[in-house]
């Protein structure tokens, strides 16, 4: 897949992380499986990762967590 943000590279399987941040929570998902540009580092998170990414992100919130460092499950 061409990335859309730098539209010159090529997107490939791998793994980031994702920082989500709402009010004062910040959440941090490590090895997150994505496809990732060679060029820019831009990420595309496919939907049933997507959906798993905001729903931890959305339990720290309702936990009122300041700081969460979690590893990907999906």
């Amino acid at each position: 897949m061409k990335c859309v943000i730098c539209r010159t590279g090529e997107t490939e399987y791998g793994k980031t992380t994702v920082t989500l941040q709402r009010e004062s929570t910040v959440v941090l998902i490590k090895d997150v499986p994505a496809q990732i540009c060679r060029n820019c580092g831009e990420y595309y998170l496919d939907e049933p990762v997507a959906a798993h990414v905001y729903a931890e992100a959305e339990k720290a919130v309702e936990r009122r967590v300041e700081v969460e460092i979690l590893r990907c499950a999906a």
